[in-house]
C-alpha cells in the first residue's frame, strides 16, 4: 500500500521541518511588515496596507454574494423531495404525471447516469453512521441518535456504531451500552466500539478511535459478506445531528457520480442546535462559520473534508481509513485521499445539513477556553501544509503538478490570512502615522481605509442576514429581545475573529515553528441547557 501517513514527529527533519516553520514565518512577517515598510519606506508601506485592504475587500464583496447563493442552494434542496429523486435514480428515469416537481439538473444527471458503467442503484446501497464519543452525557448523544431514525431513509439499511474510548471509564461504557440496547432494534444492526487506551504509534485522538471502529465495521462487513463497495461510511462528531434528507441526499450523489469510490461527500456544517443558549461571542464565532461553510457550497473546487463527512468504505479499507498520528483528521483525511488516489479524488459539496452544537461549558469562563482550544486544533491544520509539500514534491507520484501547486498555495494562503487578515485589515493602517505622523501619505491612509471599511460593512449586514434567517427558532424560555441580541451581537465581529481565530493561528503557526506540537485532541467541553434552563455538563476528557 502507498504511504500516506504523516511522519512521526521525531522523523520530522529537512525540507519538512522548513515547510512547518514556513506557514508561521509568513504570517509573523506579514504582521510586521506594515511596521518595517514604515521605517524603510513610508510610501511603500501606504502602498502595502492599501493593496493588501483593496484585495481583502474584493473577496469579502465575493463572500458576500456567494453566501446568498449558498443560501439559496440549501433552501432549495431541503425543500426537495429527495425520495422521489431517489426513485428516479433508481428506475434510471422519470414517472411523467407523478405530480412531483424535478429541477433540471436532475434531469440532466438521470441522463448522465445512462452513460455511467456499472452504476450503483440506492437499493444496493449501505449506510454505516460513526458517532464518535469520550465523554459526552446521553443529553448530548441521545438527540443525535433520534436525528438519524427520524430521517427520510430507509432504517433497515442503516448501521449505527457508536465509537468511544476506552479511557473514559465504565461509566461511559455503561451509558454507551445502555444507548445500544434501548435502540438497537431501530436499525439494520448497532453495535459500540470500545477504543483500547494507550495504543502505541496513536496520539489521543478522534482519527484514532473512528480508525479502529473503521476496522472493527471491515471484520462485522467480512462477516456477514457484504460489500464494501456498496457501503457509505458517515463519520459524527457526539453532537452532529444529520438532517432528515441527508443519507437520501448522499446515495443520490454516490449513484450520479462518475466514480463515487474516489469521492467524498461533505454536508454543510450549521452551528445551530444550541445556538440560542451560547454565549454572545460564541454565538457570533458559530453563525461565522456556518456562513463560512454556506459559501463553500459555492466553490467545490475548494471543498475539503471537515467533521461530519462520507466516504466509501471500499476506499476507506484501501487507505487504511483516518490517520492516526494528527489531531486534525478531518481536514488531513482529504489529503490523506488526494495523495491515495494521485489526485484523481474529489469532495462533492452537499447543501444539506447537519446540525452541529456552538461551544458552551458550564461557566463563562470554561466556554471562553473551549471556544479557544476548539480553534487552536482547527488551525493546527496549518501542519498540513508541511504533510502536502512532502508527498506532493519530495515523493514520487502522478498528480499533476498545476492542481497540485494550487491546492498547495490555496492551503498555505488559507492558513495564513487566517491568523494575520482580521489584525491588518483593522490595525495596519494606524501604524504609518504613528512612525511617521509628518508623513502626509501616511496620515491620510485611516481616513481611506475607514471609507472602505465602511462600504464593506455591507457585506458585513449580507452575513447578518444569512445568519438570522438560518436561525432555528427561538426556545419559549428565551424572550424576545435576545433576538434584537442576534443582530446587535455582530458589532463584536472583528473583537472575536482577532481574539479567538487570529490568535489561535498564530498559537498553532507558532508552536509548528518550535516543534511544539499538539499531540492530543483537546475534546471540547458540551454543555446542555434543558428546557427549564437547568444547565447539564460532564467533564469533556475523564483521562
Amino acid at each position: 500500500m502507498k504511504d500516506i501517513e504523516i511522519p512521526y514527529e521525531k522523523d520530522r527533519h529537512g525540507h519538512y521541518r522548513l515547510f512547518e516553520i514556513l506557514p508561521g514565518a509568513l504570517s509573523w512577517l506579514l504582521l510586521l511588515l506594515p511596521i518595517i515598510l514604515s521605517f524603510i519606506n513610508i510610501t511603500a508601506a501606504v502602498v502595502f496596507i492599501l493593496a493588501y485592504l483593496l484585495i481583502y475587500f474584493v473577496r469579502s464583496v465575493g463572500f458576500s454574494l456567494a453566501g446568498f447563493k449558498g443560501y439559496r442552494m440549501m433552501k432549495r434542496d431541503i425543500k426537495l423531495d429527495w425520495r422521489a429523486l431517489i426513485e428516479d435514480v433508481e428506475r434510471n428515469g422519470i414517472v411523467e404525471g407523478d405530480g412531483v416537481k424535478r429541477p433540471q439538473w436532475h434531469m440532466r444527471n438521470i441522463e448522465r447516469k445512462k452513460t455511467i458503467s456499472n452504476p450503483f442503484k440506492p437499493s444496493e446501497l449501505i449506510h454505516v453512521a460513526i458517532i464518535a464519543t469520550v465523554n459526552e452525557g446521553r443529553e448530548v448523544l441521545e438527540p443525535t441518535i433520534r436525528s438519524i431514525i427520524n430521517g427520510h431513509h430507509d432504517n433497515s439499511r442503516l448501521i449505527l456504531i457508536i465509537a468511544y474510548e476506552g479511557r473514559a471509564g465504565e461509566e461511559t461504557e455503561k451509558r454507551v451500552l445502555d444507548l445500544v440496547d434501548d435502540y438497537k432494534s431501530q436499525f439494520m444492526d448497532m453495535f459500540a466500539v470500545k477504543h483500547p487506551a494507550n495504543t502505541p504509534g496513536e496520539v489521543i485522538g478522534k482519527g484514532s478511535n473512528i480508525t479502529y471502529a473503521g476496522r472493527q465495521l471491515k471484520t462485522y462487513l467480512e462477516s456477514k459478506n457484504i460489500d464494501p463497495e456498496t457501503v457509505i461510511v458517515t463519520t459524527l462528531d457526539s453532537d452532529n445531528r444529520p438532517d432528515e434528507r441527508y443519507f437520501l441526499a448522499v446515495s443520490y450523489a454516490f449513484c450520479l457520480v462518475s466514480d463515487p469510490i474516489r469521492a467524498s461527500y461533505q454536508p454543510l456544517p450549521m452551528f445551530t442546535n444550541n445556538i440560542w443558549d451560547a454565549p454572545t461571542m460564541m454565538r457570533v464565532i458559530a453563525t461565522g462559520n456556518t456562513v463560512f461553510y454556506i459559501v463553500g457550497t459555492t466553490r467545490p473546487h475548494r471543498v475539503r473534508n471537515f467533521s461530519a463527512h462520507a466516504q466509501s468504505m471500499r476506499a476507506l479499507i484501501d487507505m487504511d481509513f483516518w490517520s492516526v498520528r494528527t489531531i486534525v483528521e478531518d481536514g488531513h483525511h482529504f489529503w490523506r485521499s488526494y495523495f491515495h488516489f494521485d489526485g484523481d479524488y474529489q469532495v462533492y459539496p452537499l447543501s444539506i445539513p447537519v446540525y452541529q452544537d456552538a461551544v458552551l461549558a458550564e461557566g463563562y469562563i470554561k466556554t471562553i477556553k473551549a471556544q479557544f482550544t476548539q480553534l487552536r486544533r482547527w488551525t493546527y491544520g496549518a501542519s498540513d501544509v508541511a504533510y502536502v509539500a512532502d508527498k506532493g514534491f519530495f515523493r514520487k507520484n502522478s498528480i499533476p503538478k498545476a492542481d497540485l501547486i494550487g491546492k498547495f498555495f490555496n492551503l498555505l494562503e488559507g492558513h495564513v490570512t487566517w491568523a494575520t487578515g482580521t489584525i491588518l485589515v483593522f490595525g495596519a493602517a494606524f501604524i504609518p502615522p504613528l512612525i511617521s505622523p509628518q508623513s502626509f501619505a501616511a496620515n491620510e491612509i485611516p481616513l481611506i481605509v475607514s471609507r472602505i471599511q465602511r462600504v464593506g460593512l455591507i457585506g458585513l449586514l449580507a452575513t447578518v442576514y444569512v445568519c438570522m434567517v438560518t436561525l432555528p427558532p427561538r426556545p419559549r424560555r428565551y424572550r424576545r429581545h435576545r433576538s434584537v441580541l442576534m443582530v446587535v451581537q455582530w458589532v463584536l465581529a472583528p473583537v472575536t475573529s482577532i481574539a479567538f481565530a487570529s490568535l489561535a493561528a498564530f498559537n498553532s503557526q507558532t508552536r509548528l515553528m518550535f516543534k511544539r506540537y499538539l499531540s492530543k485532541f483537546d475534546v471540547t467541553e458540551k454543555a446542555v441547557v434543558v428546557e427549564k434552563g437547568k444547565v447539564i455538563s460532564t467533564r469533556p476528557d475523564p483521562s
